[in-house]
């Protein structure tokens, strides 16, 4: 009866957020009939509302479509941002759905659709779905009318792809959320409310899994002391040991690399050595090199000069006596030798 309750609480929660998102969706499909709203797929099925604050909800629109024997249950999230939005659409992934051609970012099982729009995500229910790629299409292009487009994190270009669980990455913005996906109750320790984000992923070491989650906080000095506090509250690096489950971190500048359930320290260190900073990938470009000539290149430049220097002043002299006597001759006592006054060369 309380999950009931909880359960009914969020459904009130997004159907009274969800007016300001009226319209995103269209009220038919070509061939459709509108069923009005779908609660089976209001997102927090499992009490996911916290989820949905952390990753910054704005508004919820749903409706159902019917054809027929064929339904169509249809849902979009409206987000803050198109981080926050990439951030929902990570979470909501499950490991059955692979890439789809209906965007950029946009992932399909056989009775789910998952599309990332802008601010927008927008989630698609029924079975078969392959079947109907022109309506999730259509709803894509409804959906994109009301969507603003925004830089998405960059962050999951620091995962290493080898050894990765294929779709198990997701992007973080909150301590809840951490809490889900990561085996360790990391909570708040790295610091979200001060603009830390957070990637994580699974992997395959040896005969087990392990996850792997990277925090890139806002300054170095912020992420030494988080590393610092973890050392003290958890077995980091072999810092308690006996005490909480081992793992394994490392630090590079503004970002934290943490291991969990790695078989061995030789292996966590492989996974962590793959991880690099902006600023290491940085230092790997070719750097500007200056090339210093030979000594007889600049004995011969040097001797080229001096006669070119000689030539210039040889030239000069002659074309100045050479004026000088046209002068003279053309205007005799005018301007040189003058007789009332001394000429002193």
């Amino acid at each position: 009866m309380r999950r009931f309750i909880i359960f009914l609480a969020a459904i009130l929660f997004l159907d009274v957020l969800s007016v300001a998102a009226q319209g995103i969706l269209p009220s038919s499909l070509a061939g459709w009939s509108d069923n009005g709203v779908p609660l089976a797929t209001v997102f927090p099925e499992r009490n996911q509302t916290p989820i949905l604050t952390e990753y910054g909800f704005v508004s919820f629109d749903s409706h159902s479509y019917s054809r027929g024997s064929n339904e169509l249950d249809a849902a979009v999230y409206k987000m803050k941002d198109a981080s926050s939005a990439y951030g929902l659409y990570s979470f909501s992934r499950t490991a059955d759905m692979s890439r789809a051609d209906l965007a950029e970012h946009s992932s399909m099982s056989r009775e789910r659709a998952l599309v990332l729009i802008g601010d927008l995500v927008l989630d698609v229910h029924g079975p078969d779905l392959a079947k109907f790629r022109l309506e999730l299409k259509s709803l894509v292009a409804s959906a994109a009318t009301h969507a603003t487009r925004g830089t998405l994190p960059t962050l999951w270009r620091h995962v290493p792809p080898k050894h990765m669980v294929q779709g198990s990455d997701r992007y973080i913005l909150g301590p809840q959320t951490l809490d889900q996906l990561y085996p360790v109750a990391l909570g708040t320790s790295l610091g979200f409310s001060n603009g830390t984000e957070a990637e994580v992923a699974r992997y395959r070491l040896g005969d087990q899994d392990a996850t792997l989650l990277i925090a890139d906080l806002p300054t170095p000095q912020l992420a030494m002391r988080t590393l610092s506090e973890l050392q003290k509250n958890f077995n980091v690096n072999g810092s308690n040991p006996g005490g909480s489950p081992a793992l394994f971190a490392k630090r590079s500048l503004t970002m934290l690399a943490i291991v969990a359930g790695a078989p061995n320290q030789k292996e966590a260190g492989a996974l962590l050595s793959q991880v690099r900073s902006d600023i290491e990938l940085t230092w790997n470009e070719p750097p500007f090199e200056v090339t210093q000539p030979g000594i007889i290149t600049m004995v011969i430049g040097t001797l080229v000069g001096t006669g070119i220097l000689c030539l210039f002043t040889l030239v000069a002299s002659l074309a100045f006596g050479g004026f000088r006597l046209l002068v003279k001759r053309a205007l005799p006592g005018k301007i040189f030798d003058r007789q009332s006054q001394i000429q002193v060369i």
